[in-house]
């Protein structure tokens, strides 16, 4: 939600999230970009930041893709 202009904080449930929109902000976690997505959305992410979590979401769907196959 917004207020004036600013984003305010939002708790909200990670179980409640697509399963890709769940990985994008567990990887943004382990990147430790979270704090900076949740105060300022995705939009303050640089290419470089948003292509290493596009990248690491593509590689953890091959790895789990690859163990269903086997």
């Amino acid at each position: 939600m917004t207020r004036n202009g600013i984003q305010e904080k939002q708790d909200f449930c990670w179980e409640d999230l697509p399963e890709q929109e769940r990985m994008k902000y567990e990887i943004a976690e382990e990147l430790g970009l979270l704090e900076r997505v949740r105060e300022n959305g995705w939009k303050s992410l640089s290419a470089k930041e948003t292509g290493k979590i596009g990248g690491m979401m593509t590689r953890k769907k091959r790895e789990k893709l690859g163990k269903n196959l086997q």
